[in-house]
């Protein structure tokens, strides 16, 4: 039986899986696919700090979001595990807050930093001339510091709001962390205004940097399929390629879900979204900034002494 032994004011995460076999083998994939997402981050951490080749702003920019990603799947996945294999529902009051301001902080901060990767590329591909001005080591530092801040400030807000919020009788949070939009409608009041202000944090944080890259890439191809050099038109769309392909897998399911009136999601819809940007994109990230980057394989080479075949 589940032991869920709730105290007055602990929620309930009624979780992703049906406690089952069926539930215990999904439950063994996500803790693979955590591991696979801590070795990849941690090595793409590691070889960016100990490579001189990979210190530039560009793979600066991406141990940062490593770093981000190792948070940002910690925050939910150990829980979720904890509670399954123990049948212990519950987190505390307290646990829900500093769960929801670590996930709220690096889901900002990831869309923020993505931003910055975009204008890096921006930059070093229309205007390589100006790169070493427009991308110094104070730029970078800058970006990077900003991300984490305003992603801080931003989810400090939601979080001490959210906690203020008096819940009802019922506090069954119907998903696998203490996500926002799944917490209120627990509320014992009107929540309309604060609705309205995450739509407003969802558009600031997600949605006007997601447009700000798509604007960005779009100049980016129109420069690329004007090169003359096709080496350097094919490095300029693998890189290019790349990232859009971690972006489209971390803005899409997260605009949708945040986006969307309370009125037309589903609590089934939204668990399933969430596993694509909170546990499935940090996994992926290394993977496809490693196998689809030269310098990346090189650098494992040189490190580790793996991939000695591949021509870089």
């Amino acid at each position: 039986m589940e032991k869920w032994n709730q105290s007055s004011s602990d929620f309930i995460l009624l979780g992703l899986f049906p406690q089952n076999r069926t539930g215990l083998l999904l439950l063994l994939l996500i803790i693979l696919v955590f591991s696979l997402a801590l070795f990849g981050n941690s090595a793409m951490i590691h070889l960016i700090c100990v490579d001189p080749r990979l210190h530039t702003p560009m793979y600066f920019l991406l141990s940062q979001l490593s770093l981000m990603d190792l948070m940002y799947i910690s925050s939910t996945v150990p829980k979720m595990a904890f509670n399954f294999l123990s049948g212990q529902k519950s987190i505390s009051f307290l646990g829900c807050g500093v769960q929801s301001f670590f996930f709220l902080t690096m889901a900002c901060s990831e869309g923020l930093l993505l931003a910055s990767m975009a204008y890096d590329r921006f930059v070093a591909i229309c205007h390589p001339l100006h790169y070493p001005i427009r991308m110094n080591t104070t730029m970078c530092l800058k970006m990077i510091i900003a991300s984490w801040i305003l992603g801080s400030i931003n989810s400090l807000a939601h979080t001490v709001y959210t906690l203020h919020i008096p819940y009802c009788q019922s506090r069954s949070i119907n998903h696998f962390f203490c996500d926002v939009p799944a917490m209120l409608p627990l509320a014992c009041m009107d929540t309309w205004v604060y609705e309205y202000m995450v739509f407003v944090s969802t558009s600031l944080f997600l949605l006007l940097p997601f447009l700000g890259i798509t604007a960005s890439y779009g100049r980016v191809l129109f420069a690329v399929f004007h090169m003359r050099s096709k080496e350097g038109k094919k490095k300029a769309f693998s890189t290019c390629s790349t990232h859009l392909t971690v972006v489209t897998f971390y803005y899409a399911p997260f605009v949708y879900t945040y986006l969307r009136p309370r009125i037309l999601r589903s609590p089934a819809e939204d668990k399933i979204l969430a596993v694509f940007y909170t546990i499935l994109t940090p996994m992926l990230n290394p993977v496809i900034y490693s196998l689809r980057n030269k310098e990346v394989l090189g650098a494992m080479t040189r490190v580790f002494g793996i991939f000695s075949s591949t021509k870089t």
